[in-house]
């Protein structure tokens, strides 16, 4: 027996273990003394938050942290004051007890001395801690713990070890219950009360402290349990949902603020004292992480052997029986527990660290690169991109909807129909002449913004996921190396060299699985271009939904996109089949891995393969196995991080910011010849980008811009200044370069450009940006609400009446992208905001352009000469000469070439530019034959939003857990119409191969025993076995490959079934259900939805189900050898099943609530990136850094919530699994005599079905998640739908065979429960009849349309061709009705395509109708960019002007040859001559047999109808010839032509129409 006084000899009392404790005491003592002073130098006392109404003993509490840290100290000073008096009463003790310790003979006398000296020196330091101020307080308390660690620690080696082993004593045994009541409160004093302490929350500012994060205050022990997430956990269980504001607050470490402040330093290129990769920035900013990521490594890979060497240990125990065994059985046993519980805890503590890592990171390079744009100069591309109604290509925000549910997003027009739920204003006439004169050179920061937001958004979305997933790099660098070596050492202990001829069959077979992965991803190339056509299609599809429903077209775009989704099935089938190699290849792998190794330790090296080797080596492996997944899986990522990385690195490096930001920048004022009020530029040129030739500029030309002012060009302050020029000169670009957003090139010494910012200035852009806000916090944009100027700007801005159409009037949310409002509607806000501003100087940009010119007018008359304006400084881009020459005080005119041709007066400006006087006179004829309308809206009857506000109707979160409704729809998809052949296929598959596993691991065992039962281990026959343990193998791969080429089979099914139930539910829904549900959110049902049905659901259905039998079958393998195990392993499943529930209860609450919090963030940046010019305009750069930091916290708090939960079930259910393998070996060693295979078999058994407890429960939560795609597909399966179609509804052969029309007494509304908006209207329209239909807004002129086609609710009769059409299912009437609405919808591909999509026609038909369309008269064979057939189109139509949209769109009514044709503002953005051309093609091109019914606002378009139809407040009031109806004196379309500007030429079409 060896013991310390025989180690020592004589050696002295320096030998003894118990002087470690006096030595860790006077070196604790030293560093305390200095400490404390260096602390006295600087500390003061605190006495400001101090309470006076409390006593001095409360003060004192609450200074020191609080009553229960306050309770613990005490507690511990309890503790060490009694370790102090046992200590005494032991060196007291009689002499007899003090011979009989073994190091009596050292010298106890010094021993005892050194122990109470130490105790003295505890009981001080825990005084200290009680009574002493906070710094010195915790101080002592750091310096306590060390000291009573270290003296347990002691303790535990010399009287605790000595337990776990047959060979030692305790040392200080003698000293009876005094050794274990010392050693009790030692446990308490130096490890639970540190444990279990809570921390003191130490605010990072001190000024500023906030409420802190239960994390923050956590103790040691529930950090490491994460037992302070247990409140919520409660709180997320006993709620039906668990809303943001109820989680804990975000932690100020976790805040965006002060993570800016720590990094930036690191990051940002303009705080970055020298030039580094950005990899290296990050690094420094998380170093203390990654150290501690480095520490959590080194400690869990260690632990992940624990199991392997006690089970080697244990069984060896077990065949020797005991024999030379030093350590005792149940020390292996524990190693079974702590070592999974201890590599549980580090580990989770590493995924603690990375996914703080993660989220932190997120807020810093989302912020970083916020920052960052709103320096970036917004530079012109070259695209031929879209012109829309204000002239140029609006900015697409980011659509949140799509980037919360799916990558991808609708793009398209803000102003389209199918976005907007509130009905638009038409401010149409100065439109449609800026459609045909796209202001080229306007539209700098237009298209440009598109391109710039989608590369914004994907650096701060799919490049950061990307950056953060590679944050892993460091396992690669520590835990594979020194996990590889750590398991061959042990292999190579257990089978000798064969271990390395295992490793080495493993490092062969390794690449197999990466060949076959490299053609999956060819495969996975090829079907994601098949997914690409199908989600282009159904995008394009929900983006013109309206126009297919008119057209009555649902069923064939249901079977073109039914089409497409078996194509891209097909490829899927064959990319689950290859994936099915690699998994099958993962598997195996191992198993032949162990099949080698075991046969050359058997026939090679002839020996015996005990129990101990096989199930020890199997473990090994398995980590093996883990190291090859670890670099086969995290390799890709860390590519695809630093590939991110460097785009990130390029973005901040390389991408141009504007000049004031540019290192080297040249001044562009000199303050010394420039008074600073003066407004101008002076001998300048500007381009759009830091380059020789500047960029190209986007629109309707690709040529390179440049603006030169060659002379001086200074505005008037405190008046009105007009920049007028013809299309493509720079008018925009005087804004620009006033606003440093276009770069500045002196021409000479003398140049400047001078803007004074003192007294503000504002900006309203041409292309109209809005935020998703309400419309009062538009306007006001950050400045304080004054009720009476803010009423005034709505009077001025002619935005009263359209207040009065919202329910919520100026609290109504205007959506992404204002989608709820109009053009024209977007315009007047922008407006507003600047003429709301206090700036003294107003920049507006072509802001009459969407204006009809009656609403025009009003702005020039009580906006621009109100007393909102009066000594402001306004400059005016502007077309409208006619309007705001009156109110000029200053005109600058510009030439073609970005050069000034005259500064002064308008009649000098006229005079010097005969180009810009042409348009003038046009512009003059143009708008004297405007209606009276202000703002005509698109449907007559608007759909009012609601009180609060909320136009879009919100979309339905499921709470809880996903419904049954749901699942059973994927089950019963998956078996079809044989359910019960599919389910034994894929589930008896599945459990057969899970038997053969078990099997497998059973038949080694059995295979270990032989070498019990023989004592040469040559007796045994190696081949044998090892040609049933192949064969064993191949039936296993066999089973699991039938089973899941079984469930793809399946899969292919329920994909198909779901996608083809969802379109024809989303194609057959009511107009009502489209205009309440935004269109991004039909896609992502129909995409990102989609998608997790056929990968993320179909794989976890079948892991679910595989795991779920694989559990069933080893826990009853574990009851086959201990039957009394079935109770407590049920009940330890029970509680695994009851943390898992309850987990996934809390973690489905925060995803939801985390996802909601993301959109936010998204919204904002996409939106503020949109913007760019007009934040830096105003100067409002700050707030909305603010902004960003507000939503990026709001993400943080959940996301934070939402990884800690992940770890909180992850270490129960490790502890679970331990305690379940524990208890059973406990069992097996000591309360049965089984032999050791059986007991190797059982432990294999038990500690993979722990480990399976943790992956079921996670299988289970992912496929919850996926399942809320299930969840949402059949919500809109249960949608509202229009009437199917009958036997009954389909009409005879011939109809129709004429165009008559015939109304009684129709009604409508928009739905069950809305007002009427058609009040009994009667009216009846011969075939072949032309009829106008006019009247003022809202007289239900669109809506009468609708009705006609069935679109919405209606009552009455209609009768088309003599049948009624409420008899007739709607894809026949509909398809015998040629509508044409006022926003052109178009599909991208060639004209060809769109005029004909189904190909039922030929060439010659679509080139007559072309002709028809009067697209012909616009242009000549010799064009070069004219239009054909063969012509592209882009998505939306968004490479024509509006014009031409609405031409086409004419021609594809013309295709379908209707007998009734509709035009509703068909060709308002159409100039007149060209409408004049249209009307006679439409004359002469259609039968006479064919019906036109035309809503117009012009009434030159609808003068020369047979009648006409005029509406008032949803009722017929006149209907009768054009002539007559002039001669009605009190009449209403008398009164239009009366005021408008050519009643002559009106009065004249209406003699002529009567003549002929």
């Amino acid at each position: 027996m060896l013991d310390e006084n025989v180690i020592w000899g004589e050696k002295g009392i320096w030998q003894s273990s118990l002087v470690v404790s006096g030595c860790v005491a006077a070196v604790s003592a030293l560093l305390f003394l200095l400490q404390s002073v260096l602390h006295s130098t600087y500390v003061k006392a605190d006495v400001s938050r101090d309470n006076a109404d409390l006593s001095c003993i409360q003060r004192h509490i609450e200074r020191v942290s609080g009553s229960v840290i306050f309770a613990f100290r005490c507690a511990r000073l309890f503790c060490c004051i009694a370790l102090l008096v046992l200590s005494v009463t032991g060196a007291a003790s009689p002499p007899g007890i003090q011979h009989a310790r073994l190091d009596f003979q050292i010298g106890n006398f010094w021993l005892d001395l050194s122990l109470c000296g130490v105790y003295t020196y505890t009981v001080l330091l825990s005084l200290v801690s009680v009574l002493a101020s906070q710094p010195f307080s915790k101080l002592a308390c750091v310096h306590l713990a060390i000291v009573l660690a270290a003296t347990w620690g002691i303790y535990v080696y010399r009287d605790i070890w000595p337990l776990a082993t047959f060979t030692l004593d305790p040392i200080d045994a003698a000293e009876g219950w005094l050794l274990w009541t010392k050693f009790a409160l030692l446990s308490v004093a130096g490890v639970l009360i540190p444990l279990a302490a809570p921390r003191q929350y130490i605010p990072l500012d001190s000024e500023n402290p906030r409420e802190p994060n239960p994390e923050q205050t956590a103790s040691i022990l529930s950090m490491a349990l994460y037992s302070f997430m247990d409140p919520v956990i409660v709180k997320a269980h006993r709620a039906p949902h668990l809303k943001l504001d109820e989680l804990p607050p975000i932690a100020d470490y976790d805040m965006t603020e002060p993570l800016i402040k720590k990094s930036y330093p690191c990051l940002d290129p303009f705080e970055l004292k020298k030039d580094r990769h950005i990899f290296w920035g990050l690094l420094s900013v998380f170093y203390k992480e990654y150290m501690l990521l480095t520490v959590m490594l080194l400690v869990r890979v260690p632990t992940s052997l624990a199991s392997p060497v006690g089970i080697n240990r244990l069984l060896r125990y077990l065949e020797t029986g005991g024999e030379d065994a030093i350590v005792r059985p149940w020390v292996w046993i524990s190693w079974l527990f702590f070592g999974p519980v201890i590599g549980s805890i580090t580990a989770e503590w590493y995924m603690f660290l990375g996914t703080r890592i993660t989220v932190r990171a997120q807020a810093i390079i989302t912020s970083l690169v916020f920052d960052h744009a709103l320096r970036i100069r917004v530079k012109a591309g070259s695209d031929n991109s879209a012109v829309t109604a204000s002239g140029i290509s609006a900015p697409t925000a980011l659509d949140t909807s799509s980037f919360l549910d799916s990558s991808t997003a609708s793009h398209s027009s803000p102003d389209s129909e199918e976005d907007t739920i509130h009905p638009k204003s038409i401010d149409s006439s100065t439109i449609n002449k800026q459609i045909s004169e796209a202001d080229c050179e306007g539209s700098s920061t237009s298209e440009t913004s598109q391109s710039l937001v989608g590369r914004l958004n994907t650096l701060v979305t799919i490049d950061v996921d990307k950056i953060t997933r590679a944050r892993d790099f460091v396992m690669l660098l520590v835990m594979v190396p020194l996990q590889a070596v750590l398991s061959l050492w042990f292999l190579y202990s257990v089978l000798g060299w064969s271990s390395f001829v295992g490793f080495a069959t493993m490092l062969t077979l390794a690449p197999l699985p990466g060949y076959i992965a490299s053609r999956t991803r060819r495969i996975q190339a090829e079907k994601m271009k098949k997914t690409d056509a199908r989600v282009q299609a159904v995008t394009e599809t929900m983006n013109v939904i309206r126009m297919i429903k008119l057209f009555g077209w649902e069923r064939r775009t249901a079977d073109q996109i039914a089409g497409k989704r078996q194509e891209e099935l097909i490829w899927l089938k064959k990319y689950n089949l290859m994936s099915l190699s690699i998994n099958i290849m993962t598997f195996m792998i191992p198993l032949v891995t162990m099949l080698v190794t075991f046969s050359m330790y058997t026939l090679v090296m002839k020996q015996a393969l005990t129990a101990s080797t096989i199930f020890s080596s199997m473990a090994a492996f398995d980590l093996l196995r883990e190291i090859l997944n670890h670099v086969t899986f995290m390799t890709p990522w860390i590519i695809q991080g630093k590939v991110s990385l460097d785009r990130l690195q390029d973005f901040l490096q390389k991408t141009e910011v504007l000049d004031r930001f540019a290192s080297g920048n040249i001044e562009p004022t000199a303050p010394v010849e420039v008074a600073p009020e003066v407004i101008g530029i002076k001998e300048a040129r500007f381009t759009w980008a830091n380059d020789n030739d500047g960029a190209s500029t986007p629109g309707c030309q690709r040529r390179k811009f440049s603006l030169r002012i060659e002379d001086e060009l200074i505005f008037k302050r405190g008046h009105i200044n007009l920049i007028l020029g013809p299309t493509g000169s720079g008018k925009t670009s005087i804004l620009m370069a006033l606003l440093g957003e276009m770069h500045y090139i002196p021409l000479s010494h003398k140049s400047f450009v001078n803007l004074p910012r003192d007294k503000g200035v504002a900006y309203a852009a041409q292309e109209t940006w809005v935020q998703n806000d309400t419309i009062r916090e538009n306007i006001l944009f950050g400045s304080p609400f004054d009720e009476e100027r803010y009423n005034k700007v709505i009077m001025q801005c002619a935005l009263k009446r359209d207040l009065s159409l919202f329910d919520a009037g100026d609290q109504a949310e205007v959506g992404e992208r204002g989608l709820t409002l109009s053009g024209g509607q977007k315009a007047r806000i922008t407006l507003a905001r600047a003429i709301y501003s206090s700036a003294e100087i107003l920049l507006l940009d072509d802001v009459l352009a969407a204006l009809d010119v009656h609403t025009a007018r009003w702005i020039m008359d009580k906006c621009l000469k109100g007393d909102l304006v009066r000594g402001r400084t306004i400059i005016l881009v502007t077309h409208n000469v006619t309007l705001t020459s009156l109110t000029a005080d200053f005109v600058v005119s510009l030439g073609t070439d970005g050069r000034i041709a005259s500064v002064g007066s308008l009649d000098v400006a006229l005079a010097k530019n005969i180009k810009l006087l042409e348009e003038t006179q046009h512009e003059d004829q143009y708008s004297n034959t405007a209606v009276r309308d202000i703002d005509e809206l698109i449907l007559d009857a608007p759909t009012r939003v609601s009180e609060d506000g909320k136009l879009v109707v919100e979309e339905e979160v499921a709470e809880g857990h996903v419904g049954w409704a749901a699942m059973k729809l994927y089950g019963t998809a998956l078996g079809g119409s044989r359910p019960l052949l599919f389910w034994l296929g894929s589930a008896g598959g599945v459990f057969l191969s899970n038997l053969m596993a078990a099997g497998q691991i059973w038949f080694l065992g059995y295979w270990g025993r032989q070498y019990e039962i023989h004592d040469d281990p040559r007796e045994v026959h190696v081949g044998f076995y090892a040609r049933i343990y192949s064969l064993l193998l191949l039936v296993l791969a066999a089973t699991f490959c039938f089973s899941w080429s079984t469930w793809i089979i399946g899969s292919f099914r329920a994909s198909k079934k779901i996608h083809q139930e969802l379109i024809t539910s989303i194609l057959g829904t009511t107009m009502r259900w489209l205009d309440q549900t935004p269109v991004s959110r039909v896609i992502t049902r129909c995409t990102q939805d989609i998608d997790a049905i056929d990968s993320t659901l179909m794989e976890y259905v079948f892991w679910f189900m595989e795991e779920t039998l694989d559990m069933l079958v080893r826990f009853c393998a574990v009851i086959a050898y201990s039957p009394i195990f079935s109770i407590p392993g049920a009940i330890i499943a029970g509680v695994g099943a009851l943390c898992g529930q309850i987990y996934m209860k809390a973690q489905l609450c925060v995803k939801r609530e985390m996802s909601n919090a993301k959109a936010p963030v998204l919204g904002h940046f996409g939106a503020a990136t949109a913007g760019l010019t007009s934040i830096r305009a105003y100067g409002a750069q700050e707030a909305f850094r603010q902004a960003s930091m507000r939503h990026i916290d709001r993400y943080t708090r959940a996301a934070v919530q939402f990884n800690n939960l992940n770890r909180w079930v992850i270490v129960r259910l490790d502890t679970l699994g331990g305690i379940f393998a524990t208890s059973l070996a406990v069992y097996l060693i000591y309360g049965t005599n089984t032999p050791a295979s059986s007991v190797g078999f059982s432990l294999n058994m038990a500690v993979s079905f722990a480990a399976m407890i943790l992956v079921w429960i996670r299988i289970l939560n992912t496929l919850e998640l996926s399942g809320s795609s299930l969840e949402r597909i059949q919500q809109y399966r249960e949608i509202e739908h229009e009437p199917q179609p009958t036997l009954a509804g389909v009409p005879p052969a011939y109809w129709p065979s004429s165009g008559g029309l015939k109304v009684d007494r129709l009604s409508a509304r928009y739905s069950a429960d809305g007002p009427r908006i058609l009040h009994e209207i009667s009216f009846e329209v011969r075939s072949g009849e032309r009829v106008g239909i006019v009247g003022r807004t809202g007289s239900g002129k669109s809506s009468l349309t609708l009705a006609l086609l069935r679109c919405i609710i209606t009552e009455g009769k209609v009768y088309y061709d003599g049948i009624p059409t409420d008899s007739v299912n709607l894809e026949a009437l509909r398809s015998h009705i040629t509508i044409i609405p006022q926003v052109p919808e178009m599909l991208s591909g060639t004209l060809r395509q769109n005029l004909d999509p189904f190909e039922q026609d030929t060439d010659a038909v679509l080139n007559d109708a072309l002709r028809a369309a009067g697209l012909f008269s616009l242009q000549s064979e010799t064009d070069d960019g004219r239009i054909t057939l063969d012509t592209q189109i882009a998505n939306g139509g968004s490479n024509l002007s509006v014009g031409q949209r609405q031409i086409l769109a004419l021609a594809r009514a013309v295709v379908q040859q209707s007998k009734l044709l509709i035009l509703d503002e068909a060709t308002s953005a159409i100039d007149y001559a060209t409408d004049a051309v249209i009307q006679r093609s439409l004359r002469s091109g259609l039968g006479k047999d064919v019906t036109v019914l035309t809503v117009a606002h012009r009434l030159q378009t609808i003068m020369d109808s047979d009648r006409i139809l005029v509406l008032d407040a949803g009722r017929v009031v006149e209907f009768d010839t054009p002539s007559e109806l002039l001669k009605m004196g009190e009449g209403i379309l008398r009164a239009l032509v009366e005021e408008s500007g050519d009643k002559e030429t009106l009065y004249k079409m209406a003699q002529e129409a009567s003549a002929t």
